[in-house]
């Protein structure tokens, strides 16, 4: 069976970027269950994966636009160290939950903590990376009347929404 709208595919990957280190990998636990054509996955992996059967392997190298974007200075921003309220010892790398002004959530990372002010970053930390992706296509099936209803996947693989985002909070 091909890889086609609405099908549901398995498939173990891993990411690594362009200096080699490894992002991401399903390797060592289950595959990645996702509907396709739904916008589950990154726009260039699942273009890569159409057409595609079990047992095939790929490289699909995915460029940012197809990706999670490329970067925008806008989003770096400097902000009081008495915004994180109750956090104490602010440190680069930390990640937090953040209210746009629209409303929404985005996730933020600390760059940089000088004196009172802190240096947040609110691109994805992969934006403005090509994503290299090892992918094996382990299982295609149809989808469920119940699947096909959500646009994504139930049971094994399929529960969590991938954004590779780690809360550290």
């Amino acid at each position: 069976m091909q890889i086609a709208q609405d099908k549901v595919v398995l498939i173990h990957y891993t990411l690594t970027n362009d200096r080699g280190e490894v992002i991401d990998s399903s390797s060592g636990g289950a595959p990645l269950a996702y509907m396709h054509g739904q916008g589950n996955i990154i726009p260039g992996l699942e273009k890569a994966l159409e057409g595609k059967q079990a047992g095939d392997k790929l490289d699909v190298k995915v460029a940012p636009a197809d990706g999670y974007g490329e970067r925008d200075d806008k989003l770096v921003q400097q902000v009081p160290r008495r915004a994180f309220g109750g956090v104490q010892n602010v440190q680069p790398g930390m990640q937090f939950h953040a209210q746009t002004s629209g409303g929404h959530t985005r996730m933020v990372t600390v760059t940089r903590v000088a004196g009172d002010m802190v240096t947040v970053d609110g691109n994805h930390p992969l934006a403005g990376e090509n994503l290299n992706f090892a992918v094996e296509v382990t299982e295609v099936r149809e989808a469920t009347e119940e699947e096909l209803a959500h646009g994504h996947v139930h049971g094994p693989g399929g529960h969590h929404h991938h954004d590779h985002g780690h809360d550290h909070e």
